[in-house]
C-alpha cells in the first residue's frame, strides 16, 4: 500500500495542478503523433517505392525542411498579430490537404512541390502551439508541463514508427491517408475544446502590444541566436535518424519494418523515462544538462558508424535518445524565458527555423558527406558534433541564464499608468504619495 501511495504521490507531483487548456493542446498533440506515418517513412518511400537516387530523395527531404523554414517564420509573425489559435488551425488543415496531395502525387517536380508546401503549412504550426503553452503554463510548473508534452509527442511517435512499418508494407499510400486524418482531428479539437491565449496589449519598456522591428530585434539578440545556433547544431546530427540511418539499415539488408521497430525504442523509452526526467534535472544547471545531453547524443550517433544488425543499431537509437531526453526540457524552459511575452510567437519562429533549416540541409549534407567521404565518416562527424556544443554550451551557459533572470522583472512604465480622477474633498490627501517611487 505504501508503494501505492508512492505512485499515487508522484502521478499527483507530475500531472496536477495544471490548465485544462494545457490537456487539450497534450491531447491534440498526441492524437497527431499517433499518426505521424510520414516523416517516418518519406526517405524509404522515395528511394524504395519510387526508385528515387538518394540524391534525389534528399532534395525532396531539403524542400520539405525549405517549406518549414518559410512556414515557422510566417507562424512566427502570424502567431504573434492574428493568434495562436486561427494560425494552429489554418496550419493544420492545410498540412492535412498538402498531406493527400503528396500521397497521389508521381512526377518528382510534384512530389518536390508537396513536400514544399506540407513543410510550410506542418512548421507553421510550431510557433503557435509554443507561445500557447508558454501562455497557459504558470512559469514554476513549464518544466514539467513541457516534459508531459514531449512525452505525448513520443508516446504518439512509438506508436506510429511500429504501425507505420506493416502500413508501408500493405500500402504506402495508407501512410498519407492516416496521417492526414490525424491532423485534421487534431484541427478539431483546437476548434472545439481550445479558446485564443494571446495577450492584447502586453506592457512592455517603451509601448504595448507587439513592437515595430520585432524580428529586427530578435536578430540582434545574440544570446538568444548563440542558443539557437547551438540547436541548429543538434538538429542536424539528430535528423540524420530518419534520413541517413533508414538509408544505411537497408543497405546492411534489413527491413523497413525493423528499422520500424528500431526507430520505436526511441519513443518507447521516452514514453518509459521521461516523466522522470524533471526530478533528475530539477535544480542542476541547464548549461551542464545540456552539455552532458550533447556528449551522450554524439556518442549515440557516433556508434552507428559500426553497426551492422539490428541489435546494434537499437543499442546507438537507445544512448542517443538519452541525451534527447535529458535535453528537451531545459531546451522548452529555456525558450520559454528568453521570449519576451509580446514577442513569444516570433521566438518560437526563430527558435522552430533552426530545425526547419536543419530539416533542410541534413538529408543534403549526410547525403554528400555519406557519397563522398563514406558511412563511417558520417556517424564518426556526428559524434565530433555533440562534442562542440557540450563546450559551447558550458561557454554561453551564464549569459543566458543572466538574461533569463533579466526578462522575469516586470516593466512598468508610468506613462501606461491611467489615473482614475479623484475626487475634490480628497484631492489633497491623494496627492501627497503614501509610499516614495523607487529609483530605476
Amino acid at each position: 500500500m505504501r508503494g501505492v501511495r508512492t505512485v499515487r504521490g508522484w502521478f499527483r507531483e507530475t500531472t496536477g495542478g495544471l490548465p485544462a487548456t494545457f490537456w487539450y493542446l497534450w491531447t491534440g498533440t498526441l492524437i497527431n503523433r499517433l499518426g505521424s506515418f510520414v516523416v517516418i517513412f518519406l526517405a524509404i518511400y522515395l528511394t524504395q517505392e519510387r526508385g528515387f537516387s538518394e540524391l534525389q530523395a534528399g532534395l525532396v527531404l531539403g524542400l520539405w525542411g525549405a517549406g518549414g523554414a518559410v512556414g515557422t517564420t510566417a507562424g512566427g509573425v502570424l502567431t504573434d498579430r492574428w493568434g495562436r489559435k486561427p494560425t494552429l488551425i489554418t496550419a493544420h488543415v492545410g498540412a492535412a490537404g498538402m498531406m493527400l496531395a503528396l500521397g497521389f502525387a508521381r512526377p518528382l517536380w510534384a512530389v518536390a512541390a508537396g513536400a514544399l508546401l506540407l513543410g510550410l503549412f506542418a512548421e507553421a504550426a510550431r510557433p503557435a502551439f509554443g507561445a500557447m503553452m508558454i501562455d497557459v503554463v504558470p512559469e514554476r510548473d513549464r518544466l514539467r508541463a513541457f516534459s508531459l508534452n514531449y512525452w505525448a509527442v513520443n508516446l504518439g511517435f512509438a506508436s506510429a514508427a511500429v504501425l507505420a512499418g506493416f502500413a508501408a508494407e500493405v500500402d504506402y499510400l495508407l501512410l498519407f491517408v492516416v496521417d492526414a486524418a490525424t491532423t485534421l482531428a487534431t484541427a478539431l479539437v483546437i476548434f472545439v475544446k481550445v479558446r485564443e491565449t494571446r495577450q492584447h496589449g502586453v506592457a512592455r519598456a517603451g509601448g504595448a502590444g507587439v513592437p515595430r522591428g520585432a524580428l529586427r530585434t530578435i536578430l540582434t539578440d545574440r544570446v538568444y541566436l548563440g542558443f539557437v545556433a547551438l540547436n541548429l547544431l543538434s538538429a542536424l546530427v539528430f535528423l540524420q535518424h530518419i534520413s541517413m540511418l533508414p538509408i544505411a539499415m537497408g543497405e546492411d539488408g534489413l527491413s523497413t519494418s525493423t528499422y520500424g521497430s528500431v526507430i520505436a525504442l526511441n519513443g518507447v523509452l521516452i514514453v518509459f523515462g521521461q516523466l522522470f526526467v524533471p526530478r533528475l534535472i530539477r535544480g542542476r544547471s541547464r548549461s551542464h544538462v545540456l552539455a552532458l545531453a550533447s556528449v551522450v547524443m554524439g556518442v549515440g550517433f557516433g556508434l552507428t558508424a559500426f553497426a551492422g544488425v539490428a541489435w546494434f543499431y537499437a543499442l546507438t537509437v537507445l544512448i542517443w535518445t538519452l541525451g534527447e531526453m535529458l535535453s528537451s526540457p531545459s531546451n522548452s524552459t529555456l525558450i520559454a524565458e528568453l521570449s519576451p511575452a509580446e514577442m513569444r510567437g516570433r521566438y518560437q519562429g526563430v527558435f522552430s527555423l533552426s530545425w526547419q533549416l536543419a530539416g533542410a540541409t541534413a538529408p543534403i549534407l549526410g547525403g554528400l558527406v555519406r557519397q563522398e567521404a563514406g558511412n563511417v565518416a558520417l556517424w564518426l562527424g556526428c559524434a565530433a558534433i555533440g562534442g562542440v556544443m557540450a563546450a559551447a554550451h558550458l561557454l554561453s551557459g551564464p549569459a543566458r541564464e543572466r538574461r533569463a533572470v533579466a526578462l522575469r522583472q516586470p516593466v512598468v512604465e508610468p506613462a501606461t499608468v491611467l489615473v482614475p480622477p479623484v475626487p475634490q474633498a480628497a484631492e489633497a490627501a491623494a496627492t501627497a504619495p503614501a509610499e516614495p517611487t523607487p529609483a530605476r
